[in-house]
């Protein structure tokens, strides 16, 4: 008995240090951040975040830009692949042929395995030129006569840009946001929707009413977990992005991104100032990346309150 209660005591303690150790390399990576880009907002201040100025020859850098383009990309990404996310869950749990189930599943899968660089090699040339020829100026001509969409749909088509890195984006997260509401529809009792086709539900009233309602938690989860692959994602946006520091009011304008900054700008970094810049980079990434799960988060608790209630 002493050598159980030991035993125990001993696997307690390890899975303990591995949980501490974890929290210690985040705050290591959160204080190394800090003192890497310390000299960048002394120099620069607060107008660090608001400039959008990134001129490595005159020492002027300013983090706009790249914040707008993260973010802006990765919401798009997001508007794009959550509905068919969902919808391609639904249909592999209440639609799909048990026969065709496990074939579209797996090869939904083995997108989640494609190196991220393949799909930025594939945006560059083949997705680009066939938004460049078809996609965009469609979209020009077709928002053109709209006062507001003509700014955002505005050319000319370069074929790369944000519009184009956030449509990579959309293909690289679905492939988990898919496999996350798949498992979590999985969970659903079948009592219940028997229930629901017993008082004559149809399937669509079924998944609006039973399917999601109960998996909501689960929903918000795989979307959370999109999108911070989505703000993180670095050699596919680089790919197609452009790589311009500017802000544009069109979403076809090229464009970067915190991390596709950082990939490209690192190795040619001359100077402490210049370095330090990009490391205070990386911590603004880091913040955003934080505050986005800490909303997700309390949406979650928020969720299974009301649930629970």
């Amino acid at each position: 008995m002493e050598a159980l209660r030991r035993g125990d005591r001993i696997f307690r303690s390890l899975t303990q240090a591995s949980a501490f150790l974890v929290l210690a390399l985040l705050g290591a990576i959160f204080f190394s951040l800090i003192a890497g880009g310390f000299e960048a907002f002394k120099t620069f201040g607060f107008s660090f975040i608001t400039t959008e100025v990134w001129n490595p020859v005159t020492e002027q850098f300013g983090a706009l830009a790249p914040i707008y383009g993260t973010i802006i990309t990765s919401a798009i990404a997001m508007l794009i692949a959550v509905p068919i996310s969902i919808g391609i869950a639904v249909f592999l749990t209440e639609l799909c042929p048990m026969a065709l189930r496990r074939p579209i599943g797996i090869a939904i899968e083995l997108l989640a395995g494609i190196p991220s660089i393949i799909y930025g090699i594939w945006g560059l040339f083949i997705f680009a030129p066939f938004m460049q020829q078809y996609v965009q100026p469609a979209l020009i001509s077709m928002f053109k006569p709209v006062p507001v969409l003509n700014n955002l749909f505005a050319g000319p088509p370069y074929g790369i840009g944000i519009l184009t890195s956030a449509f990579i984006l959309a293909m690289m997260v679905l492939p988990f946001v898919t496999a996350v509401c798949r498992d979590v529809f999985e969970t659903v009792p079948p009592v219940l929707k028997e229930a629901a086709y017993g008082m004559g539900c149809t399937t669509r009233e079924v998944v609006r009413t039973v399917v999601i309602p109960y998996t909501r938690v689960g929903i918000v989860g795989g979307v959370m977990l999109g999108l911070g692959r989505a703000l993180g994602e670095t050699m596919a946006v680089t790919f197609v992005i452009g790589n311009a520091h500017r802000i544009s009011a069109s979403i076809m304008a090229p464009g970067t991104t915190i991390s596709a900054t950082i990939a490209n700008e690192f190795t040619e970094a001359v100077g402490d100032l210049y370095t330090s810049s990009l490391i205070a980079l990386g911590l603004i990434l880091f913040f955003i990346t934080f505050i986005v799960l800490g909303l997700a988060q309390l949406m979650l608790m928020r969720l299974e309150k009301k649930a629970g209630t």
